[in-house]
């Protein structure tokens, strides 16, 4: 990992292909005004003037348009770098102008980077994906529901957090639901080849999550107990609702947690039955056939005085007596119950 302090170059670490694309959608109590461009010249001359901006950047592969949008709204290098850095663990920043989140989203169990910049009267939000991540909140500004035009920035961040921990909540979800189906077929003892890798799989997602949910609970105290003039005191009751949503989504996590250790216990006791059962039946036919080896062993020796090996029936005679111990001895342990 290179040293991003020495370098003036924006590099997108990041191996998702969408086409960088923007969208804006700009507000203010009276009216709403969209526009969608592929480069920021065309989109810059829509964003002089009053209202509330709100411009989402889809794709980070044209690290230029990036690079233009965040000088255009005075974002620091590093921050660039950090929106570009795909594997950039969770944070949160509070700045004297703005404040920054970046942190996953996931879709079809898969993970990617969104990133939040807010300003007094900006909100930029970079998506590393195509994504119905906020689909949800275009209507809603052009409805104008919950007054959401006549509102400060500190709302439609709040809002745009909101979506994020709903997504949150929703591949928890699904884990548990996973993890459901999985303790169902093992209790019933029905385990496949595929449960090991299955029960991999969850433990990878779960981690994900983990790793992605609890740093943004930690950090968000940030955000609550900030006196930056960013978050009205009319923002307040809707920060702390997204504050109740993370710390729903952490507990949950934690109860993954347990789901999937019980899990694995389970699944290695189901293991150790299956072998205990297989090696009863190994023993089972190991005890039947120790008598009919030792039989064979002693009229297998090359003595010359065998009655048996000259009596006209005796060949008759050693696999009646073979089968008759065999017999024997399978019943006495079907009468032990060893099964």
């Amino acid at each position: 990992m290179k040293n991003n302090l020495l370098s003036e170059r924006l590099v997108y670490t990041g191996d998702t292909r969408t086409r960088t694309h923007l969208h804006l959608i700009r507000y203010t109590a009276d009216n709403v005004g969209e526009t969608t461009a592929e480069t920021f010249d065309e989109i810059k001359e829509h964003l002089a003037g009053g209202g509330m901006r709100w411009l989402q950047i889809h794709g980070l592969e044209d690290t230029e348009t990036v690079r233009c949008v965040c000088e255009f709204f005075g974002i620091d290098f590093l921050i660039m770098q950090d929106i570009l850095n795909a594997d950039h663990p969770t944070k949160i920043e509070q700045r004297e102008h703005d404040t920054v989140v970046v942190t996953k989203f996931f879709q079809n169990e898969e993970d990617a980077q969104v990133c939040l910049v807010q300003g007094a009267d900006f909100v930029l939000t970079f998506l590393e994906r195509e994504s119905k991540l906020f689909d949800d909140v275009p209507p809603a500004i052009r409805n104008n529901v919950l007054k959401f035009r006549t509102r400060p920035s500190g709302y439609l961040f709040s809002v745009l957090l909101n979506s994020i921990t709903a997504n949150y909540a929703t591949q928890i979800s699904r884990l548990d639901n996973d993890l459901d189906e999985l303790e169902t077929e093992l209790l019933a003892s029905a385990d496949s080849k595929e449960t090991g890798s299955r029960i991999q799989e969850l433990r990878h997602r779960y981690l994900q999550l983990k790793q992605t949910v609890l740093p943004l609970r930690e950090q968000y105290a940030r955000i609550l107990h900030s006196d930056s003039e960013l978050f009205h005191k009319s923002v307040r009751p809707f920060l702390n609702d997204v504050n109740d949503h993370l710390q729903y989504a952490a507990q949950q996590i934690d109860l993954c947690r347990e789901t999937l250790a019980s899990l694995v216990d389970l699944y290695i006791s189901n293991n150790d039955l299956r072998m205990n059962a297989i090696m009863k039946r190994l023993t089972i036919v190991s005890t039947i056939f120790i008598p009919l080896t030792f039989l064979v062993g002693v009229w297998g020796m090359n003595f010359r005085r065998m009655p048996e090996l000259e009596w006209k029936y005796g060949y008759a005679m050693a696999w009646g007596i073979m089968i008759l111990v065999g017999v024997v001895v399978g019943l006495f342990l079907r009468k032990k119950e060893w099964r």
